[in-house]
Formats: C-alpha cells, sequence, structure tokens
C-alpha cells in the first residue's frame, strides 16, 4: 500500500519549495516501480518513503530554507522523488478527488464543501465560475500564488475543488520568498509580452502588481466577485 502518510509527514514540511519543480533537477528519473517482465508494479507496491531513511538523513532543518543550501545527493534525491510522486498524485486525482479520498472520507468532503458553500453564500461556486472561463481561453492561463506552503496549498486547492483550473505548474508559493518575488518568477517563466492582472485582497499583491505595473483587481465581497465574472463574460477583461 502506498505510503501517503510518510510521504507528506512533518519529516519535510521544513523544506518546503516555491514551485513543484524547484528539485527536479536532483531527480535522478529512477523508475520507482518493479517489473517482473510480465506484470509491472507501481510505485505504490515497491518504493516505501516511511522506511527510505529520509528523514534520518535530515539531520539539520536548514539544509532547504535558505535557497542554493543543499543536503546530500542521496538526500536530495529523495526529496525530489517525494515532489515528483505529489505531482503525479494531484496531476492524476485534480478531477477525481473523491476517487483519492476513498467513499467514506468522500461523502464527509462533500458534506462539508456543501456546508462551507452555505456559509459563504455559494463564494467558492462565485469564484470557479470566473476561473472557469479564464481557463477556457485558449490564449489564457490562471496562476495561483500563496502564502501557504507549497504542499498544504495544493491539499487545498484540490479539496477545494480548483484543480481543474490550476495546472499544478502554475502554483507557487510565498512562504519562503514572498508574494513580489513569486510574480518575478511567473515573468521570467511567460515574459513581459503578455497581460498580466492579479486578482486579490491583500496589500502584499497590490504593492507587488503595483511595482510590476499589472492591474489588480480587489476582491472584497460577493460583489467584486460577480462583477469580475461580467467583465470576463463580457470579454471585458
Amino acid at each position: 500500500m502506498y505510503q501517503t502518510r510518510a510521504l507528506l509527514t512533518a519529516d519535510w514540511q521544513e523544506c518546503d519549495q516555491v514551485h513543484i519543480d524547484d528539485v527536479s533537477s536532483d531527480d535522478n528519473g529512477q523508475d520507482l516501480r518493479y517489473n517482473t517482465g510480465t506484470l509491472t508494479f507501481s510505485i505504490v507496491d515497491t518504493y516505501n518513503f516511511g522506511a527510505d531513511g529520509f528523514h534520518a538523513a535530515a539531520t539539520s532543518a536548514n539544509l532547504c530554507l535558505a535557497t542554493g543550501v543543499r543536503g546530500g545527493v542521496d538526500w536530495m534525491r529523495k526529496l525530489a522523488f517525494r515532489y515528483r510522486r505529489v505531482k503525479e498524485i494531484y496531476t492524476t486525482y485534480k478531477n477525481n478527488v473523491g476517487g483519492l479520498l476513498g467513499p467514506a472520507k468522500r461523502e464527509a468532503w462533500l458534506q462539508l464543501r456543501a456546508e462551507i458553500e452555505a456559509l459563504t453564500d455559494s463564494w467558492l461556486t462565485l469564484a470557479l465560475k470566473a476561473l472557469t472561463l479564464i481557463h477556457s481561453r485558449s490564449n489564457c492561463v490562471n496562476i495561483l500564488v500563496t502564502t501557504t506552503q507549497l504542499i498544504p496549498a495544493l491539499a487545498k486547492v484540490l479539496l477545494y475543488g480548483l484543480g481543474i483550473v490550476f495546472p499544478i505548474e502554475n502554483i507557487y508559493s510565498a512562504t519562503k520568498i514572498g508574494k513580489e518575488s513569486c510574480f518575478e518568477r511567473v515573468i521570467q517563466r511567460f515574459g513581459r509580452k503578455v497581460v498580466y492582472i492579479v486578482v486579490g485582497d491583500g496589500v502584499e499583491e497590490e504593492q507587488g502588481s503595483k511595482k510590476h505595473n499589472m492591474p489588480f483587481w480587489r476582491i472584497s465581497s460577493h460583489s467584486d466577485l460577480m462583477a469580475l465574472h461580467h467583465a470576463l463574460d463580457l470579454e471585458y477583461l
């Protein structure tokens, strides 16, 4: 059985990254499946994240806290394996979170989501409508920059049913470097000849958007979300 708990424990929270591919260069591409010649078993049957010595090898919590500071080659490879597996899980289940949770937890999750929607006057539904419009355009993408650590952020995106509009490659954690630096990374990736529109409710993202001359759309209420959807629907944005 796949070691989900071992994969997502606090053992590597201190080695949180800004982007899912930040440690991909340390991944040697090792096939983590076992092939008998007639049957191929997936990683769930073979690689034991709970017993690969990753935590024991991480003797210093500072190994991943500073940019460019790394642990041993073997330890970094094991960290990269974890991020590779997280990426696989996200990509596989972004449209089927219930399949990841299993029947019992799926029902509890759906009930909780329904209660949240009722208490927030369908805030998530309104946001998803706008995000879906953007995602449906061939020349537009949704990018998420959050102050939450990357792994918890990915979990939240899946649990809120937003995986379908946020490809994992478009999610950035500003926990270590701040949102302004994340904006700079996004610009480096997509270039300066595109139009960026920042949507948010915080001072940090507004200041970052001003520094990079990006229009800022403040979301403070339902009416702001509805106005955003209306502007997108009429192709003003």
